[in-house]
């Protein structure tokens, strides 16, 4: 299994718990897409689009969940990025973990993605 991540504002998984279903960002709904990480690019999103911001969570879902829906698509740097082109279910997180901010406004990864 592929372990895909979604850095998520508290405010909006609630809402998604509530609802059953994530449906993106303000960003997302703009691009048509859910934006995904991979291990290795999280902690470059953080940095690029969330430095200093409080109250984060990083949701933890397996790729092949989504099947034709999940596309993997060239974005910063060439890289290929995981998008989502439906909603996120929430019952196929597989964790949901902390993002907190340290005094350097970097934020803190959970232990398997910290570098």
């Amino acid at each position: 299994m592929t372990s895909i991540y979604k850095i998520v504002r508290r405010r909006e998984w609630r809402e998604a718990e509530a609802r059953g279903v994530y449906l993106g960002s303000a960003d997302d709904l703009r691009d048509g897409f859910i934006h995904l990480s991979t291990a290795g690019q999280v902690a470059g999103t953080l940095a690029r689009h969330f430095t200093g911001e409080p109250d984060l969570l990083l949701v933890t879902v397996e790729a092949e969940a989504f099947g034709d829906e999940l596309r993997w698509e060239p974005s910063r740097g060439g890289q290929l990025f995981p998008h989502l082109y439906g909603p996120l279910p929430v019952p196929l997180a597989r964790s949901v973990a902390e993002c907190p901010v340290a005094a350097d406004g970097q934020h803190v990864l959970p232990p398997e993605l910290a570098r």
